[in-house]
């Protein structure tokens, strides 16, 4: 599989450490571990939201954490954390989110409702929004 991106989380601006993040054209993906890997991946058309976080002692390193929250059932919020160049990874991932939601003709519509209609709210159990995508066909 060919990786627009991949690096190491960093502890003190140094990648040593066993978690590696990686962005594929449609997904990005958290593998952690040495002997007991475990790897997370989250659709690319799922990501509602993407944050950056850098502390003081982050901005000395030179690194910083990603944010991405997403509809994902399984991982619905995953921190790329350490991560060298960060203001230009969160732009990598925004424009790869993009494009994936453009080849799948998709649009994401968030209901905000005060819960008072006839179809109440329409929170998840999570306090997330709801799967709400919406096909462009139609």
């Amino acid at each position: 599989m060919d990786y627009i991106w991949s690096d190491r989380k960093r502890h003190l601006g140094l990648p040593i450490s066993f978690t590696k993040y990686s962005l594929s054209e449609n997904r990005i993906f958290c593998q952690t571990g040495l002997f007991n890997l475990k790897e997370e991946e989250v659709l690319l058309y799922r990501v509602r939201d993407i944050t950056l976080k850098r502390s003081f002692g982050q901005r000395i390193f030179g690194v910083g954490t990603v944010c991405l929250i997403s509809t994902d059932k399984t991982s619905p919020h995953l921190d790329l954390a350490n991560i060298k160049n960060p203001k230009e990874i969160k732009e990598l991932i925004f424009e790869a989110v993009e494009q994936a939601k453009e080849a799948r003709r998709m649009r994401a519509t968030e209901i905000i409702d005060d819960g008072d209609g006839p179809h109440g709210d329409h929170h998840g159990e999570d306090g997330m929004f709801d799967d709400d995508f919406d096909d462009l066909d139609q």
